[in-house]
């Protein structure tokens, strides 16, 4: 048995639907996957229950001893398949009144090689930085490839005069940029307007947005479908989507979203 303790827990979990439904249906104070249900299953998927005749047992979990010679013979059988994809069913049948011991569940982790790019999405510093490794050291997740400049510049944008998209940045399907505009380490997504002398730098701007006139973006999330109007000013903010930002106001640390009708 190999112990380690420097892995993170991604939060992503697959259930078998027969078995999460007969946990829950067992335990109805449980509130949460990571905290109830998944040590639960953690805890009991070691135990066993066997059959003779049709006559539920004693359970055998590490502890208990079993002392019919085939209930032994059975115990250890399972314990030297328990690697295997049918750990879960029943793997003794009945024949000629022999006993049967079933696996109700295993469980199993997925880890991920050195290789393979794999993060926690749970806050937004953690959407900024993750954008920024697209475009940087997993930038093969993207599905493009970097230009002699370093950035991911698709076919169908267009570039202003004098306009400037820094390496490690990424201008999306179909987005339009004025001239003498600048972008550094930032991301803009799809069909996006932006206007003459923009700077937007270590932010991320997502689909079908549009950018007034003398804007300038730092270190903000600028959420799909948002108008921003001539010379707004945003640093370290958080913009919902479709909410309109009104000409020549600034905004430091704020969290704007449309309020809902």
């Amino acid at each position: 048995m190999d112990i380690q303790a420097d892995l993170m827990d991604a939060h992503m979990y697959a259930f078998k639907r027969a078995v999460l439904l007969e946990v829950l249906e067992q335990k109805q104070n449980f509130h949460s996957l990571r905290h109830d249900v998944l040590p639960y299953l953690v805890k009991t998927q070691l135990k066993s229950e066997i059959l003779l005749n049709g006559t539920p047992q004693a359970e055998e979990n590490g502890h208990d001893k079993v002392t019919s010679e085939s209930n032994q013979t059975i115990i250890s059988q399972i314990l030297a398949n328990a690697s295997t994809p049918r750990f879960h069913e029943v793997y003794e049948s009945i024949h000629n009144g022999s006993p049967t011991v079933q696996r109700t569940h295993k469980c199993c982790a997925y880890i991920a090689s050195n290789s393979k790019y794999c993060a926690r999405l749970n806050s937004i510093q953690a959407f900024s930085d993750i954008n920024r490794d697209v475009i940087g050291e997993a930038n093969h997740l993207s599905g493009y490839s970097f230009s002699v400049h370093n950035n991911i510049i698709h076919p169908s944008s267009e570039l202003g005069s004098k306009t400037t998209v820094g390496p490690h940045c990424m201008l999306g399907e179909g987005s339009l940029m004025g001239d003498k505009c600048s972008v550094k380490r930032s991301v803009i997504g799809r069909h996006c307007r932006i206007g003459s002398n923009v700077k937007i730098v270590n932010s991320v701007v997502m689909d079908h947005v549009t950018l007034g006139d003398g804007s300038s973006i730092q270190g903000s999330i600028v959420c799909s479908n948002v108008q921003i109007q001539e010379r707004v000013v945003l640093k370290d903010c958080q913009i919902g989507a479709g909410f309109v930002v009104s000409a020549g106001s600034e905004h430091k640390g704020e969290s704007l979203t449309r309020k809902e009708k």
